[in-house]
């Protein structure tokens, strides 16, 4: 009786998980956009719907999972604003309940394993609220330490074939931080295969991981990427970006103590009673417990390491929930003294944090540049298109009077509609072709000054992206091609003066100049 009652109460957390973390994130998608980012799959996945191959008609430098991912939802659901932040949200809720189901495992109360899920929920995909690369390459790695943690536990074969695959999706959402997860985690398999004197896990992983590859191939080759495409965009050109970041780079400084505070506090038993283990007992480092702490220690340093490197907004706070759970299954196994007490000041320390977060980041909509917008003067985006409706569109660059920059949107809307000629479009607000319902040629899906999103001047692949650009204006018959200003960043897009034999210039308003071509070939 008792048994089927937790088994119903169980029900409960799951079902109210999974609807909770869908509606929270849904509803945080909507509140004000940072157009680079926030519709960074929008448009893209509505290309892939439509034919166009990631590598082939546009340059990529991450994510093409994600692209395809969204193609499929839109293809299922139809192509609106609301089934794109559904990509997100749909994570969320993925994410929140595999933590609930990991803690089960661990013969966490139920209700424990409810608040700390629940608290994840809060401060994971919230916080962009719509698909970033970073947060899909972060939680697909924390499926795939999931599924190594229950291997190694459970000792069940399916975690193992699962385990690759989660680490494969994580690279195909970005490259980072899944490799310096991958790296991380590999380099405690090599340890825990020597201790253990076995190699059957690995012999499950590296078939799945070979099928998984030979499948990727077969699909690449049915889409018709050319794999030279593929090395030269996503394996060989971003390190080319990154380097000057990685030498410069200082893990151990104040301003990173002073960030990850919760997050070292939440860490912080886990890692005292494994080095007093360590220390205790010399046969500790073959047990479970050592490599659980190990995989999380490894983990949440390759997350910092990636935060602090890129230099984005900060959305790894969602480690605290789970760095707290397993600090406190840790407690309760130990034999320290005034453990009820320490359980209760880390649990009440992820509470506070969380909601400070929530508060910062959720509330304020950091991610994407608000903070400091008074997001009470969003305007339902339904006034640009109805497939937009259900956003509420304010942006950093026109936080005072969202009301004129919907009108120049329009404006420019209304001008790409007018003209029927086969069209190029450089611009960092990426909707038009859905919102135009129009195949609207892009050579990239966004355009960045500092090379993250195609080569610049001085890059050894700019004669690469050069060649990319004139054969989709060859392929595709390009007339024009129109360069759009709408944001305070002004796109230079220097790859538009190769063509100045043959274009006429001209300035149709000062957000958005038209460049007319003529025997470019």
């Amino acid at each position: 009786m008792i048994s089927k009652l937790l088994f119903q109460k169980d029900k409960f957390f799951i079902l109210f998980l999974f609807l909770f973390s869908l509606i929270f994130n849904q509803y945080y998608g909507n509140q004000g956009v940072f157009p680079l980012d926030s519709f960074h799959f929008f448009d893209s996945g509505y290309r892939v719907l439509n034919g166009d191959i990631p590598f082939m008609d546009f340059w990529l430098v991450k994510g093409p999972l994600l692209d395809y991912f969204q193609a499929g939802l839109f293809y299922l659901f139809g192509t609106h604003w609301q089934i794109y932040v559904l990509h997100a949200s749909i994570i969320n809720a993925i994410i929140s309940i595999c933590t609930f189901f990991l803690l089960k495992n661990f013969s966490l109360k139920s209700e424990y394993c409810f608040l700390f899920s629940l608290l994840f929920s809060i401060l994971a995909y919230p916080s962009s609220g719509t698909p970033f690369i970073d947060h899909h390459s972060s939680f697909f790695s924390l499926l795939g330490i999931y599924c190594l943690i229950l291997a190694i536990y459970n000792k069940k074969k399916l975690y193992w074939v699962l385990l690759p695959i989660f680490f494969i999706l994580a690279f195909f959402s970005k490259q980072v931080p899944a490799t310096y997860i991958i790296l991380s985690i590999s380099l405690i398999l090599v340890l825990y295969f020597y201790l253990n004197k076995t190699l059957e896990g690995l012999k499950y992983s590296s078939i799945s991981f070979l099928l998984l590859i030979i499948f990727i191939l077969i699909f690449g080759k049915s889409q018709g990427i050319k794999l030279e495409a593929f090395l030269d965009q996503y394996i060989f050109y971003p390190p080319t970006i990154g380097l000057e970041r990685i030498i410069t780079y200082d893990l151990i400084s104040v301003s990173i103590l002073e960030k990850y505070i919760f997050v070292f506090i939440s860490i912080l038993p886990l890692v005292y009673i494994n080095f007093l283990n360590f220390f205790k007992d010399k046969s500790y480092i073959k047990k479970n417990n050592f490599f659980l702490f190990l995989i999380l220690l490894f983990f949440t340093i390759s997350l910092i390491f990636h935060q602090t490197l890129t230099k984005n907004q900060i959305f790894i706070f969602f480690l605290i929930p789970v760095l707290t759970a397993f600090s406190q299954i840790s407690l309760i196994q130990s034999k320290l003294k005034f453990k009820k007490f320490i359980c209760f000041i880390i649990i009440f320390s992820c509470v506070f944090s969380t909601f400070k977060y929530h508060f910062r980041i959720n509330d304020e909509r950091k991610f994407h540049e608000l903070s400091n917008v008074n997001l009470e003067l969003a305007i339902s985006a339904k006034e640009i298109d109805k497939k937009l409706s259900g956003l509420n569109w304010i942006t950093p660059q026109y936080y005072n009077d969202p009301k004129s920059e919907i009108n120049l949107i329009n404006k420019i809307k209304l001008i790409l509609k007018q003209d029927d000629r086969n069209k190029m479009l450089i611009t960092n607000y990426p909707f038009f072709s859905v919102i135009l319902n129009k195949k609207i040629i892009s050579p990239s899906r966004l355009y960045t000054g500092d090379g993250t999103t195609h080569p610049i001047k001085g890059n050894k692949y700019v004669q690469k992206y050069k060649a990319l650009m004139d054969n989709l204006i060859l392929k595709n018959n390009i007339s024009v091609i129109y360069i759009t200003n709408i944001g305070n960043e002004k796109i230079n897009f220097h790859y538009i003066d190769d063509y100045s034999h043959c274009f006429e210039k001209k300035i149709i308003l000062e957000q958005l100049t038209s460049y007319n071509l003529e025997n470019c070939s």
